[in-house]
């Protein structure tokens, strides 16, 4: 009787230990993102991970109860960790579409965005004047699938990819390229202390930005129900002032609690 108790009370310790080994994992957010992508996420002057989807982060991991890993993945190749585990959240102020909400799943929407094309200055001033000139775009990105689809309309002479910003804007700078296209707040703020370089054109495409999880993942319900809670209090406000400069559009997906984005 004595070893029968015994033998249970191993097994109930045990079970207890793999309890408490699952919550401890549940515990850490591992979140992909492409760092250098300002002012979402990149590195300040002391190397430290910063920006909106940071700071965004790091205040749904507190109302979780999680700490946060952060690693470094190209835009590209988040879309692979995040269905394959690697990563619990992919951020890099990815856009919602459709074709995505196939194989992932998107908590609701914190970002109104479009496209923009930026070039140097006194270099093209429109879509119009990258007629027979090398445009650059993110690999993968809302900005690649725009530039591929209107190449025969806007006669770009090439589409040349890259996994991120800084190493485009490199050769945008050098004249390797003729213009970039990407997400408009991102160049707006990159560009806004280099005279050299300038959006010249909003390119409307209605996007939205959201974390991105594997397909059906529960953890896109938890975050979803924290950010309703972050934007009722006005804390995604306080995050556009941060990192724009200015308060949110009212009625924008940033102050507006919406569903988890579907299909149906």
């Amino acid at each position: 009787m004595f070893k029968n108790g015994m033998r249970i009370s191993s097994v109930a310790l045990m079970l207890l230990a793999g309890s408490a080994m699952a919550a401890m994992a549940q515990e850490k957010l591992t979140v992909g993102a492409n760092i250098g992508n300002v002012p979402w996420e990149f590195q300040n002057e002391t190397g430290d991970f910063v920006g909106f989807e940071i700071d965004l982060v790091a205040a749904v991991a507190e109302r979780l109860g999680a700490e946060v890993e952060t690693v470094n993945i190209p835009f590209n190749g988040l879309f692979s960790a995040v269905q394959s585990g690697r990563i619990d959240i992919a951020t890099s102020s990815i856009t919602i579409t459709d074709e995505r909400l196939e194989s992932v799943t998107f908590a609701q929407p914190y970002y109104d965005s479009d496209q923009s094309l930026t070039a140097l200055a006194g270099g093209a001033t429109s879509l119009e004047d990258m007629k027979g000139k090398v445009v650059g775009v993110d690999t993968g990105s809302t900005g690649d699938m725009w530039a591929t689809a209107q190449q025969e309309t806007y006669g770009f002479a090439d589409i040349r990819r890259y996994e991120g910003l800084s190493p485009a804007m490199l050769d945008l700078t050098a004249g390797r390229i003729d213009g970039y296209i990407s997400d408009i707040p991102a160049l707006q703020y990159y560009v806004k202390d280099k005279p050299n370089l300038a959006v010249v054109a909003r390119i409307p495409t209605g996007e939205k930005y959201s974390m991105m999880f594997a397909k059906d993942a529960e953890l896109a319900t938890e975050v979803n129900a924290v950010l309703d809670d972050l934007k009722a209090e006005g804390v995604l406000a306080e995050l556009h002032e941060k990192w724009f400069g200015t308060a949110p559009d009212e009625g924008s997906s940033t102050v507006t609690i919406l569903p988890i984005p579907s299909l149906d």
